[in-house]
């Protein structure tokens, strides 16, 4: 962990932190068969709401996250996906390829890949047509949005020269590293207001 990041962390100690989302579904039977089966999420608990009579699962991948993705029942029928995207962070370029395996064969639609510059990500549509995002970071940062063509393919080194190379053509390019620290000094400032 860097420093940066290190004051990034304690700087959340007084600001809210986004740690899940819920979604509405159609079908939460296989909603839940998809998450667990594409992201390797577990089931941490299942009931019906308390406030609203709902069925919930909570779904998580993590030993101190009780749920990171919430699923309810009650999603209107033929009402669109208002989901902008829910996205996973692994750690590993491996990993990406294995879960765009797994989500081909567990029926994901339209996947595609993008080089971000600052992360490798790949979207597809789970089967009720929510955008999800699964993607590595990169020690590089540029500004957003940046998206080249990701071509899961090549070996990690190629996809690292290559990303390195298209991301130092910025004008905005720097590494990481510095970002982080720049968005600490950000953050700790914004407490003075």
């Amino acid at each position: 962990m860097t420093e940066a990041t290190s004051k990034v962390e304690s700087s959340l100690h007084s600001r809210p932190n986004l740690s899940h989302v819920g979604i509405y579904v159609w079908d939460i039977n296989k909603i839940e068969d998809f998450y667990c089966k594409t992201l390797d999420l577990v089931v941490t608990d299942r009931g019906v709401g308390s406030r609203f009579q709902n069925q919930l699962v909570f779904m998580s991948s993590q030993p101190n996250m009780h749920h990171q993705l919430a699923l309810a029942s009650g999603r209107a029928q033929n009402a669109p996906s208002t989901v902008m995207q829910l996205s996973f962070k692994v750690t590993k370029l491996e990993q990406l390829r294995s879960v765009r395996a797994k989500a081909l064969a567990n029926g994901a639609t339209e996947l595609f890949g993008l080089n971000h510059g600052n992360a490798w990500s790949i979207y597809f549509n789970d089967p009720e047509g929510n955008l999800v995002e699964v993607y590595v970071d990169t020690p590089f940062h540029v500004p957003q949005p940046h998206g080249d063509p990701l071509e899961l393919e090549k070996t990690d080194e190629e996809l690292l020269r290559e990303t390195e190379e298209a991301c130092r053509k910025d004008p905005g390019f720097m590494m990481l590293s510095e970002w982080e620290r720049l968005m600490s000094q950000r953050l700790g400032n914004d407490k003075a207001h």
